[in-house]
């Protein structure tokens, strides 16, 4: 199937650019989700007209979520958890965990967008990703605390 696509997508290619995808991803994903257009003459001519409109807008949907990185880049994070005495955490902290401590402090992240290396299952700081636009991430660090009894 060829389309166009209209929006970047990670691993497949930029505004503007014409790429061949299966089928399924392309009628399942793709076209539903409004981030391409099938390749035909007549759909050529329309995404033409509209190429300025849609790179501006890919533009300025890159600044804002660099300038959300920045934002995201100078908090603080911290979490309580129970842990035993050699200070590892009774479970771990999930995805889910960081996304709600994200909304806390009133950013909008969905848990999807986090990116853990290894998992968080001891007291201490560890490093994770938020990946905020394809081509924009946001390196944070959560320091995991034991709770005292």
């Amino acid at each position: 199937m060829q389309l166009i696509l209209l929006e970047r997508v990670e691993g497949l290619g930029n505004v503007g650019d014409e790429v061949r995808v299966r089928a399924g991803y392309g009628r399942n994903f793709l076209l539903p989700q409004e981030k391409a257009i099938e390749a035909t003459d007549a759909n050529r001519q329309v995404f033409e007209r509209k190429r300025t409109i849609l790179e501006e807008k890919q533009q300025d949907e890159t600044q804002k979520a660099q300038a959300e990185a920045t934002k995201l880049a100078g908090l603080d994070l911290s979490i309580t958890r129970a842990a035993s005495d050699s200070e590892h955490l009774y479970g771990s902290v999930s995805t889910a965990d960081l996304a709600e401590l994200l909304k806390k402090i009133g950013c909008k992240v969905e848990r999807r967008h986090i990116l853990v290396d290894e998992q968080i299952k001891s007291v201490g700081e560890h490093a994770f990703r938020v990946r905020l636009h394809p081509d924009v991430t946001a390196d944070l660090t959560v320091k995991v605390e034991a709770e005292s009894t």
